[in-house]
């Protein structure tokens, strides 16, 4: 049964495997200890679920309102102009259509970061330059290096995520304006706040206001982590009205579901419990973040979003203590080896209640040192075929430069064979990782934290025209074909350099603002 439980990882390419499907595998019923899905654990309240019981047969029988009804309520509640919104059905399908309808040529991502951002252009066959965030200055994106990046690249759309899914790395939103203003000239910038509400390093986070004003803005939301539901599947982007339309136009009318109706209407009478919950997960973070800085030889990433992102003791392989937490704990974690820009030394783990978490830490103990603290799980012999997934993507990448299967078919014609002749199992070289030794997150904050300062103004490069930026560059790089100073994924992995130093993780503030009387939390 063990044996079926693990066997999941090694068939998933990108994402870790359902819930449902390793219940099924499990065989009696029951699914293990979450920490793998980044989900709010406090929302809704068993009222709200009872509530939800109670009208199920009507919910899954009938038609849902119109997107635009649910779009409307959702907007009455965050204050934001209906014109302004787009809902989807989850921010997946929203990250679906921007690639097909706003990405022409080329996309611009820091790795590691959410897997869809680098996979879905490469699926339509643009080019992914994908900037890697360094290990030894805790995975924090210097804006001003990123931007630097993409004018060399010349690449037409910028994402940037904030918080950042694995590391939760933050960006301050006056970095951020800045940064839009830097890269007014490009087709599209893209800030993912997915996980904005867990947040707390500043009061005032939303950038929704700025998005709306400018031509090339999109700020990307998901409602299904902060409201505890991933499986409804609901997101929503905000944007200005002609961009924010032209996605709107292309969703079916009933692409929201009748589960994501029903709780849209139900958060105007449960806004006091929704911010109850992310006060509760953020205090979490911080003691989830102190228990595991003890573990001999674990460092823990200051994080704002509802996870940290953790670096195994060396000589610990993070599939081995994937498949051991989950055999002999029933414990979930996410195992970050096929996370490019990420490897196997590294697990992301998602901020539960402390009855778990000492659960986490007792197994952790266990599986890294056994009997004799300090005795880390070795790694994998070389003659073992288990792997985690991440060879197969850098070859990918690697042999494309992020141009996706268009591209690797090219370059298997431009050799004289067919893309399905190309050798499957040829390895990239890979660089030696340099040894780093980040700064493990503190123990703990002080009990009022100080409110953060302001980040000083950072030299952007400055804004070019879209004739200049055509003289200066030369035309798009040929599939197959290495692009302009860039990094292909194999390069990308175990690199380091110098960087910004994270902010430090904050406590909860002495005092939250919401927007609304509904308590929604941060806008945008």
């Amino acid at each position: 049964m063990a044996d079926n439980v693990t066997s999941l990882f090694r068939s998933t390419a990108a994402h870790s495997p359902s819930m449902a499907a390793l219940t099924r595998e499990g065989g009696d019923g029951a699914g293990p200890v979450d920490f793998c899905i980044p989900c709010n654990p406090y929302f809704p309240t068993p009222e709200m679920f009872q509530d939800m019981g109670a009208r199920l047969r009507d919910i899954i029988t009938y038609y849902p309102s119109s997107a635009d009804t649910i779009t409307a309520e959702l907007c009455s509640l965050l204050q934001l102009p209906p014109q302004c919104v787009a809902m989807g059905n989850g921010s997946t399908e929203l990250i679906t259509w921007i690639d097909h309808l706003l990405v022409r040529e080329s996309l611009a991502i820091p790795v590691p970061t959410f897997g869809r951002w680098t996979d879905q252009p490469m699926e339509t066959g643009k080019r992914v330059d994908m900037f890697p965030l360094q290990e030894s200055s805790g995975f924090a994106l210097d804006l001003a290096q990123y931007g630097e990046f993409i004018r060399a690249r010349g690449t037409r759309v910028a994402v940037i995520c904030n918080p950042n899914n694995p590391d939760g790395g933050y960006l301050h939103k006056h970095a951020l304006v800045q940064f839009m203003d830097a890269m007014a000239d490009l087709d599209l910038v893209i800030i993912d706040k997915s996980f904005l509400e867990f947040a707390d390093a500043e009061q005032e986070p939303s950038a929704v206001q700025e998005a709306m004003l400018r031509p090339n803005v999109i700020v990307l939301r998901s409602l299904g982590k902060n409201f505890g539901l991933h499986g409804i599947r609901f997101g929503y982007l905000v944007a200005n009205p002609a961009l924010a339309g032209m996605v709107r136009s292309m969703l079916p009318k009933w692409n929201l579901n009748a589960f994501a109706e029903h709780v849209v209407f139900m958060l105007k009478n449960h806004g006091a419990e929704y911010a109850q919950s992310l006060h509760q997960v953020r205090r979490d973070r911080l003691d989830m973040a102190s228990q595991l800085s003890a573990l001999p030889g674990l460092t823990v990433y200051p994080s704002q979003g509802n996870f940290l992102f953790v670096r195994l003791p060396v000589g610990a392989e993070g599939t081995v203590v994937r498949d051991r937490l989950l055999t002999e704990h029933r414990i979930l974690v996410r195992e970050c080896g096929n996370k490019i820009g990420s490897s196997s030394r590294f697990l992301r783990l998602v901020v539960r209640p402390q009855t778990d978490v000492r659960r986490l830490v007792s197994g952790l103990e266990q599986v890294l040192y056994g009997s004799r603290r300090g005795a880390a799980v070795p790694e994998l012999g070389t003659g073992t075929n288990y792997s985690s997934g991440t060879a197969a993507v850098d070859r990918l990448v690697g042999s494309t430069n992020g141009s996706g299967m268009q591209g690797l078919a090219a370059q298997a014609m431009s050799a004289g064979m067919p893309a399905a002749a190309q050798p499957a199992g040829m390895p990239m070289p890979m660089p030696a990782p340099a040894p780093v030794a980040p700064a493990p997150v503190a123990p703990a904050p002080a009990p009022a934290p100080a409110p953060m300062p302001a980040p000083s103004p950072m030299p952007f490069p400055s804004p070019v025209a879209p004739a200049a930026a055509a003289a200066a560059m030369p035309g798009p790089t040929p599939p197959g074909v290495p692009a302009r100073g860039g990094l292909t994924a194999a390069q990308v992995r175990g690199t380091t350099g110098p960087g910004l130093t994270p902010a430090a993780t904050t406590g909860w503030p002495n005092s939250q603002s919401w927007p609304n009387a509904a308590g929604m939390g941060q806008v945008g």
